[in-house]
């Protein structure tokens, strides 16, 4: 039995990398193969699919203006989340309790509630189809999962180190800055990570509030849908596109993901 304690996690790998690897296979055939044969990789191999995504403008510009609305919703995130979350942390007033289980109580609420309400405020504002609006509106959910997570890697900060620091001279900027910051670095690393996957991901506010300048690519892959059928080759091709931005900032974070995980309310 002890010999074959290698078989449960290698299935669990294997279920979980098999879409992707299927997504991959279908991106680097034609849609005459993907439809016609079944194959476990390309009998005719082609780059035609990447080609239309890095040579089509609709195609392309999706994910310009998803990594640009998502860039803004991390740092706005971010930078609200660490003062506030210094706030519950380190002091107590009324109702303080009560007001940080009220923020994570946005997060549960499916953003389609908020849909029509955002649709309008941004319409009368001048803010439809720009990406602030989407990066703004994700801060709905966002900031309050923001808070709750950097809360916790504040309160696993001694509060003698603001002591000794004020004692030291320095300001609280200067203190925030160049002591508590790196103190909670890998948090900013787990909060930037989860914010950036929900804003990334998230398809009903981001299709909601955008048109065509600030069109993302989740919803410009429905593009695909022709009166011939779906193009299933260009559309796994995004697909496999889609997934490496995701990729890429779980590389660069995984140390602090590690550590988020271990040390930090996730």
């Amino acid at each position: 039995m002890i010999r074959f304690k290698w078989l449960i996690p290698t299935l669990y790998i294997v279920f979980l990398l098999l879409p992707i690897y299927w997504l991959i296979n279908m991106s680097l055939k034609t849609n005459q193969e993907i439809l016609s044969v079944f194959s476990l990789w390309p009998r005719d191999l082609t780059f035609a699919n990447y080609k239309v995504i890095f040579t089509d403008p609709a195609w392309y510009s999706g994910y310009i203006n998803s990594t640009i609305y998502v860039v803004m919703n991390v740092l706005i995130s971010v930078t609200l989340a660490l003062p506030a979350a210094y706030a519950f942390s380190r002091y107590s007033f009324l109702g303080d309790r009560h007001l940080f289980f009220w923020l994570l109580t946005n997060r549960m609420a499916p953003p389609a509630v908020f849909a029509l309400p955002f649709f309008q405020l941004y319409s009368s504002m001048g803010l439809f189809d720009t990406h602030i609006a989407v990066a703004l509106a994700h801060c709905l959910f966002n900031l309050p999962l923001s808070i709750w997570i950097l809360e916790g890697f504040m309160s696993g900060i001694p509060k003698e180190i603001d002591e000794t620091a004020y004692i030291d001279g320095y300001s609280w900027p200067r203190f925030f800055v160049k002591i508590f910051i790196p103190n909670i670095a890998s948090g900013i690393g787990v909060t930037a990570f989860f914010c950036f996957m929900f804003s990334w991901v998230e398809l009903l506010l981001a299709r909601t509030l955008t048109s065509v300048s600030a069109k993302p690519i989740s919803a410009i892959m429905t593009r695909t849908v022709s009166a011939s059928g779906l193009d299933w080759g260009v559309l796994a091709a995004a697909g496999v596109l889609t997934i490496i931005p995701g990729a890429l900032v779980i590389w660069f974070v995984r140390n602090y993901i590690a550590k988020g995980f271990a040390l930090g309310r996730v």
